[in-house]
C-alpha cells in the first residue's frame, strides 16, 4: 500500500504560466522524491504599465511517501 502526501507550491515566470509551472514542477522534483501529479489550483497574472508583468501559479503536488 502507497501513502501520497500535497503540499502546496507557488512559482512565478515573467513569460508565462507554463513557464511558471514547469519551474514549480523543477523546483518539486529537486527537493521531494517520488513526484506523481500536480494539480493547478489558481492562476494569476500581475499587471504594470498596463502589460503583463509577471504570472504566477499556486499548485498542489502530490508525491508518494518512502516505505
Amino acid at each position: 500500500m502507497s501513502i501520497a502526501r500535497i503540499t502546496e507550491i507557488s512559482a512565478t515566470s515573467p513569460k508565462s504560466f507554463e513557464d511558471a509551472t514547469q519551474k514549480g514542477i523543477a523546483r518539486a522534483v529537486n527537493s521531494l522524491r517520488n513526484v506523481k501529479s500536480a494539480w493547478i489550483k489558481d492562476q494569476i497574472a500581475t499587471i504594470e504599465n498596463d502589460k503583463i508583468s509577471e504570472y504566477k501559479v499556486h499548485m498542489m503536488v502530490s508525491f508518494v511517501l518512502d516505505d
